[in-house]
């Protein structure tokens, strides 16, 4: 059983694969050469699913950071002999820089370990176990490195000293003193031509240096927020594109599977895919933090993965593989135990065969974000757009699943209808572009239908606040886009009054918000970030700025030591849960923190120079 806290771990990216890494200098999650690639190391699943520690043998006090403006993770141990400074990184390609970033990455953890005084004895434990723990490789010692061959690809050790092999399992223990350095590499292939041999020390210090200086090159460009927690949005902006799949530009929910949302529940899904749930809420952090070039092309893998799925009249999907995949289907890895007892584990995600009607909203408001308004769209995006917009006007009326991706019966979802009504609205704003001034009047009819009912079966009487379904006293914290998508103005009563209900009713001791009471699932579940960020975003425009504040410290308090936020939070322990690090907790810190900034900056009272004028 792997019980290491789920905020204990760092990540590392190439922006086409993650890992991650504990605190005293383990990687236990490693996943080549894609996102969605059979885990090497996965002893975040299973204590026998495979690892890679460097550490001092000793007792250490351990710190660490990421070298500055980077995803370079900096570990620095504190013996009784000495210092050591461990340095881990995913290799970017030679010379990228800037939105370069992963087109060349080369599918290679670096790891480099320096004293920087004194002595201090380091150990390292190589253990290898590709496809997710089934394939105990053999190691063969090779020039400059070991070699592990079993499964799909070929494993490249480059070590600077002999490693003892015991199976599929190789140590070693070697004396630093100050300024001695080792520098390791673990390179990934599918097969070798010739007998290989490990890279040396000068080409793995310079690999490591370009990646320093790409990761560098990409911050720089993406310093466009000013204001309120500057460094946390610039930060959150970075680890967007950390979860970016260069490739195609597609962005994965989070690095990995199966980390549960609740212990020892089975609330446990994939999340190494790409949701058109999350695509407007991207887009807007994307523009906040800069990112525009990462914004288009995020836009752009949507629009070619969702292309002609809407000509045979089928639902769109509501999310894909980071390569375009459609099919996604869900099996169970029953070899392994899960974190903390946590089973089943899932590879694949079955949500994808749901009904979703939320997504026309989303894919048409991330259009209408993205796209120039006076230029002619492609006919393939153009006809996607449309038929979005047709889809929405025809099914608004039927059930689905919702934005939770709940697994009970359909139903009636205000989320779901909300987002129809979006979607209507923005087809209707970009109508020149999509020349369909002809579909005006019945865009217009359908939208103010969708009007009426959310205002009429969505809004409840008794609870004071519009709820999670239509003729339901349940409340769920979905209620809170109402303001944000702009359906009704922020300081309408009714939005005030369901901003207010879920400040009071969803909201645990620690100032988190829960997505909603009850569902169909066994056992609960933790609060979410992403949904504490939403109370903060609409607070902050329902003109609560100081208590919109107060929700967004309280989110931000249970990000880990390096800035890294998971899905949700055990109420009682407040310890991280769900897959980490999670993207839309980081696109919610962006869009909240620049809600408030913007609605300070409309309370804030003109100098007298301005008002004398």
């Amino acid at each position: 059983m792997s019980a290491r806290p789920i905020g204990d771990h760092a990540l590392l990216s190439d922006c086409r694969s993650a890992a991650l890494v504990t605190s005293d200098g383990s990687v236990d999650w490693l996943c080549l050469p894609r996102f969605d690639s059979p885990a090497i190391f996965a002893r975040l699943l299973d204590e026998d699913a495979g690892h890679w520690s460097i550490r001092p043998t000793g007792p250490a006090d351990i710190s660490r950071r990421y070298v500055e403006d980077t995803l370079v993770l900096e570990t620095t141990f504190r013996t009784t002999g000495g210092t050591a400074v461990l340095h881990d990184a995913l290799a970017l390609g030679r010379r990228e820089r800037g939105h370069a970033l992963g087109t060349a990455s080369p599918g290679m953890l670096l790891r480099q370990i320096t004293c920087t005084e004194g002595q201090v004895d380091i150990e390292t434990s190589y253990a290898p176990r590709p496809e997710y723990g089934l394939v105990h490789p053999l190691l063969s010692v090779v020039r400059g490195g070991l070699a592990a061959y079993g499964g799909a690809y070929v494993l490249l050790l480059s070590s600077p000293v002999d490693l003892r092999v015991n199976g599929s399992t190789a140590h070693g223990r070697i004396p630093l003193s100050t300024g001695h350095r080792l520098e390791f590499a673990l390179h990934v292939g599918p097969a070798w031509e010739s007998e290989p041999a490990g890279w040396r020390a000068g080409r793995i210090r310079r690999r490591m240096s370009d990646t320093i200086k790409g990761w560098r090159s990409w911050s720089k460009l993406h310093r466009g927020y000013v204001g309120p927690w500057q460094d946390e949005v610039g930060h959150s902006g970075r680890v967007l594109r950390a979860l970016t799949f260069a490739p195609t530009g597609a962005i994965v929910a989070a690095a990995t599977t199966s980390l549960p949302e609740k212990t020892g529940g089975m609330r446990n899904w994939d999340y190494r895919y790409t949701w058109v749930r999350d695509a407007s809420f991207t887009i807007q952090a994307l523009s906040t933090a800069a990112c525009e070039k990462e914004r288009n092309r995020f836009f752009g893998f949507l629009a070619r993965a969702a292309a002609t799925q809407l000509d045979r009249g089928a639902d769109l999907q509501i999310m894909y593989g980071i390569g375009g995949e459609r099919d996604l289907s869900e099996r169970l890895l029953l070899h392994l135990t899960g974190w903390r007892n946590s089973g089943p584990v899932r590879i694949g995600n079955d949500a994808w065969r749901q009904r979703q009607l939320d997504v026309y909203g989303e894919l048409l408001d991330a259009a209408h974000q993205t796209l120039p308004p006076d230029e002619p769209l492609d006919p393939a995006t153009r006809t996607l757009l449309l038929q979005a917009a047709e889809t929405a006007a025809r099914q608004w009326t039927q059930p689905d699943q919702g934005i939770w991706e709940r697994r009970g019966p359909s139903r009636h979802f205000l989320h779901s209808k909300l987002m129809c009504w979006v979607a209507l609205d923005r087809a209707i704003t970009m109508a020149p572009a999509l020349q369909a001034d002809e579909r005006l009047p019945h865009w217009q009819h359908e939208r103010d239908l969708i009007r009426q009912a959310i205002e009429q079966r969505g809004w409840s009487p008794g609870l004071g606040a519009f709820t999670q379904a239509f003729d339901s006293d349940e409340l769920d914290a979905s209620a809170l886009m109402l303001p944000i998508v702009g359906f009704l103005p922020p300081h309408e009563p009714r939005v005030q009054s369901t901003v207010l209900a879920v400040a009071t009713q969803l909201t645990d001791r620690n100032g988190l918000v829960r997505r909603y009471l009850t569902d169909e699932l066994q056992g609960e579940e933790g609060t979410f970030l992403l949904c504490t960020f939403w109370l903060a975003q609409a607070l902050a425009l329902t003109g609560h700025t100081t208590r919109a504040r107060h929700v967004f410290q309280a989110a931000l308090a249970h990000a880990n030591d390096l800035g890294l936020l998971a899905e949700e939070t055990d109420a009682t322990t407040a310890e991280a849960l769900g897959n980490f690090p999670q993207a839309f907790s980081h696109i919610g810190l962006i869009n909240a923190a620049r809600a408030i900034r913007d609605a300070e900056r409309q309370t804030r009272p003109c100098p007298p120079e301005a008002t004398a004028k």
